[in-house]
């Protein structure tokens, strides 16, 4: 596909509904096509959720898609978006809920993943494709997307404005000394970590003379899941699961000298705020969902795991392969972690 030509003063709507890991991801094309585009008017169709987030992003509309409301939903953005014309949607999102919200945005081209990678009736919801992928990270699929308006590539940036209520918050919250994050919840619980090896580690950063922030949502399976690994610890960390909102926490994960996650939204808010993400994964590839610009920094436990399945090297699988099963974290050694601290501690005096 060539490049398509847009106006110096175009109209770009962005769909990414969810989730808070993608959307970061997103953040940096959509900022490189305001920098391409100075005078383009950007609107963002956005989750409530992720909205909480990303609200102070400069110069852009954003309209929230609150899915919890159903088919209101949908009648809300129809009628938020009636006599609008976008010369453009950037459909970045393949889940059949986007797919379906695409048609009530008003656009004369509507760009969409490769033909290849189109699920959930993605296809139907665009006139356009990308017509080849340029990498493998979920990140990158969004920087095909500025490719396509002529965007030229450059190293992924973020700028996410944090609020002076938040900071002053920290001033008063966060600790004066250096401290690291452990945020040990992943979307489903087969892709947590062991409690007692998330208990070690955060014994292990004390003994590097850090202090450790826990951190987490409010649901009941986060607050147990911390609550399990303070029981755990020699050292007690800073439990902080459920006590922050997102822009709260992104000011916490941006002072900390690192993070350790698995693939979490948290891990990649961390790397929107340049800080060093110790990624822990077994169940996708890091390649494609690992911190994006740490991959040095990853405890892959996927690659040699899916050899041994498949019988066939990581780099050769299917975009999107998932490993299943409930033991697979316990992959991770705890020996693998500690040495990634060691490399950060000493990197960092």
């Amino acid at each position: 596909m060539e490049f398509i030509k847009l106006a110096e003063h175009a109209s770009i709507c962005i769909m990414r509904l969810s989730a808070i890991g993608d959307v970061c991801h997103a953040v940096s094309s959509v900022q490189a096509i305001q920098r391409h585009y100075p005078t383009a008017k950007i609107t963002w169709i956005i989750g409530k959720l992720e909205y909480q987030l990303l609200k102070n992003l400069p110069n852009i509309e954003f309209v929230v898609f609150d899915k919890s409301q159903g088919w209101q939903a949908y009648k809300d953005l129809k009628q938020h978006l009636k006599n609008r014309h976008f010369d453009i949607l950037l459909q970045m999102q393949l889940a059949f809920r986007a797919n379906l919200a695409a048609f009530f945005i008003p656009a004369k081209i509507k760009l969409g993943f490769s033909k290849k990678r189109s699920k959930e009736l993605h296809s139907l919801s665009v006139n356009k494709h990308i017509s080849h992928e340029q990498g493998f990270h979920v990140l990158d699929g969004f920087r095909d997307f500025a490719r396509a308006i002529g965007v030229a590539d450059s190293k992924p940036q973020w700028h996410i404005p944090i609020e002076d209520q938040i900071k002053e918050w920290a001033e008063q919250q966060l600790p004066k000394e250096p401290y690291a994050v452990i945020s040990p919840a992943a979307s489903k619980a087969e892709r947590d970590w062991l409690v007692e090896h998330y208990a070690a580690i955060n014994d292990f950063c004390h003994t590097q003379g850090l202090k450790v922030i826990i951190t987490g949502s409010a649901s009941p399976r986060e607050k147990t899941l911390a609550n399990k690994i303070t029981g755990y610890c020699q050292h007690q960390p800073i439990n902080l699961v459920g006590k922050t909102n997102l822009q709260q926490l992104l000011l916490t994960l941006k002072e900390a000298q690192f993070v350790i996650a698995p693939d979490s939204g948290p891990a990649h808010m961390a790397v929107t705020q340049g800080t060093p993400v110790i990624g822990l994964y077994a169940h996708s590839n890091p390649r494609r969902t690992g911190p994006y610009l740490y991959p040095e920094l990853v405890a892959d436990a996927y690659s040699p795991l899916a050899e041994q399945t498949f019988g066939a090297a990581a780099e050769q699988l299917d975009w999107g392969l998932r490993l299943k099963g409930d033991d697979l974290m316990q992959a991770i050694s705890l020996a693998q972690v500690e040495a990634l601290v060691e490399k950060l501690v000493h990197s960092a005096s």
